[in-house]
């Protein structure tokens, strides 16, 4: 019989996240809670940010396609600039106070 432990659910879902965000497609963006969801814990959206932010500096994975529930990115200063700044390249529409029109840009997948 094989169990699971806590660590090993926790990586389980670290991997499921970075799978989820590594789908969404350019020009599109999903919820933190969304991605959540995708991931088997819908209740895990603070978790999915936390596993972002461990990203190391310059990964592929796109991870400023994901933003808050609100369609607004929730990141602050120089890291807020570099999320406008690669959905702006991805021609998505970012207003100055870093809100995007989450209804037509939301990924359905």
């Amino acid at each position: 019989m094989t169990t699971t432990t806590p660590l090993h659910a926790a990586d389980d879902f670290r991997q499921r996240v970075l799978l989820c965000i590594a789908a969404i497609p350019a020009g599109r963006v999903a919820t933190y809670g969304q991605i959540a969801m995708m991931a088997g814990h819908p209740r895990a959206a603070r978790q999915v940010g936390t596993i972002l932010r461990s990203l190391p500096t310059g990964t592929a994975l796109p991870w400023h396609r994901v933003v808050n529930h609100l369609g607004a990115l929730s990141l602050v200063g120089e890291d807020f600039t570099r999320q406008r700044s690669a959905l702006q390249a991805e021609g998505i529409y970012v207003n100055a106070d870093g809100r995007l029109d989450l209804t037509h840009l939301r990924w359905q997948p």
